[in-house]
């Protein structure tokens, strides 16, 4: 984490000597950056390394950690060339890019509710001004307004968790906070059922879950794509890590209380996500409302509450980073100046036109969609023997068939790009060298976590061991 802060330091003083209209490689500052927290994590790897006994860098924070880096290697890949064509200030990109991996990073490894809020409001106020960085775009604005808006409101909601918390426990530490909840977990105070439930809502608003998701479709489809897809990944990634050291660490003792609550929840999120994807038009709001989908699937997780389900959270995490970052950075590497790429009839003929691009996006949509041998059907189905093996078969069942519904609008710019002739030429410039080997790389992995998943499901395992 030091390291992309000082990458991100790094980002703002080169910022500040650039002369006005020189084209200064920024970029390579971060990629600096995560080099370096990348070499950190495999060092610090079962070491369980604490910081004042509020960061622990221990190997779930590691694995989630590496997950973050990869994140932002890709949106620092496709970013290179999108921030030049779209005109975006630099420095402020990139260092707000970092400070927001930072957050990350840090809300990962935290073991203590206020390092966790703090961590969340240095990501979410990068995100917030990343969201609305093309000021001369009013949907971008306006969708900035609406998740700074929504984001305060749900921050506050955490923040009186950790109130209500405090004031049952004496701490914020979560470790401590477990014992005092296991010696009253046998008749829990209304109290402790109200800091679940706002401390719940906090983390339900930063992974998209129903109802809790209204700000979801309009952000990811005003801020500009790199940042969508960095957000619909990045951010998730970090807030399904403290959700689940939270809730199954520190109020693990109360699962059959909170349990009913998040299996609705998942229910409501995976049947919504589905359903309301169907009736889209713009491909980022079908990707919104599919990254609320996925929110379910990974709730359906952390409901099992057993060894394959906290396995499933990490692995999922990891297959559906690289997955939907691709997505987003093939419509990214389409879109030009006077043309969008957002509507889904924008991809007809894209198979004739950009045959590599359409590869690309079929391959990372059917994964999306759980067809196997991809990445996205490997963590769906571990994520449903979670549930089968905890007893429940209805979120399962309707796991299975929310993922059936969605395949509708993933098939649909398939059929798109293969079987509709072009209204019109494409018009995109030649993809740049570092954006497709990223694309290419994204293509890679979700391969090979479909074909070969036991290397990084050990490591899954591994890393659960060390907190729960």
């Amino acid at each position: 984490m030091a390291c992309v802060v000082a990458a991100g330091l790094a980002a703002m003083v080169a910022e500040a000597f650039r002369e006005p209209g020189e084209r200064m490689p920024i970029a390579p500052l971060g990629a600096i950056g995560l080099i370096g927290a990348a070499a950190s994590s495999l060092l610090l790897w079962n070491r369980n390394a604490t910081s004042f006994d509020l960061v622990v860098a221990d190997n779930f924070g590691l694995f989630i950690t590496g997950v973050l880096v990869v994140v932002g290697f890709v949106t620092l890949a496709i970013s290179a060339y999108t921030v030049g064509r779209d005109g975006l200030p630099q420095g402020e990109y990139y260092a707000l890019l970092l400070f927001a991996l930072a957050g990350m990073m840090l809300m990962a490894t935290a073991v203590d509710l206020l390092v966790i809020f703090l961590a969340l409001e240095v990501l979410s106020l990068a995100v917030y001004v990343l969201t609305g960085i093309q000021r001369d775009s009013p949907a971008a604005v306006e969708a900035a307004l609406k998740y700074f808006l929504l984001g305060a409101f749900s921050s506050a909601f955490f923040l009186y968790g950790i109130a209500f918390t405090y004031g049952l426990t004496g701490t914020t530490r979560l470790d401590r906070i477990g014992m005092l909840m296991a010696s009253r977990s046998l008749s829990p105070e209304p109290m402790q059922l109200v800091a679940v439930g706002l401390l719940l809502v906090g983390f339900a608003f930063k992974v998209s879950a129903i109802p809790f998701h209204m700000w979801t479709p309009d952000v990811y489809e005003g801020a500009p794509t790199a940042v969508t897809g960095f957000m619909s990944t990045g951010v998730k990634a970090a807030a399904f890590a403290a959700f689940a050291r939270v809730f199954l660490s520190a109020f693990e003792p109360l699962h059959p209380q909170w349990r009913a609550l998040v299996w609705a929840v998942a229910m409501a999120t995976m049947i919504g996500g589905s359903l309301a994807g169907v009736t889209q038009s713009s491909v980022k709001r079908m990707l919104a409302y599919s990254s609320i989908a996925h929110a379910g699937y990974l709730l359906v997780a952390l409901v099992s509450a057993n060894d394959v389900g906290k396995e499933a959270i990490l692995f999922y995490l990891l297959a559906y980073a690289v997955t939907n970052l691709g997505a987003f950075g093939v419509v990214a590497v389409l879109e030009t100046p006077d043309r969008s790429f957002d509507k889904i009839g924008d991809f007809a003929g894209l198979w004739d036109n950009r045959p590599g691009l359409a590869a690309l996006m079929t391959l990372f949509l059917l994964s999306l969609g759980g067809f196997p041998p991809f990445a996205g059907f490997i963590a769906k189905w571990y994520v449903f023997s979670a549930a089968v093996r905890a007893g429940e078969n209805w979120l399962a069942i309707v796991g299975v068939l929310s993922s059936v519904v969605s395949v509708f609008f993933y098939l649909r710019i398939v059929v798109m790009m293969y079987m509709t002739p072009a209204q019109r030429p494409s018009g995109a410039a030649p993809v740049p060298l570092v954006a497709g080997a990223a694309l290419v790389a994204s293509a890679a992995a979700v391969f090979y976590l479909g074909i070969l998943p036991t290397r990084f499901i050990e490591w899954a395992s591994a890393s659960i061991a060390t907190i729960f």
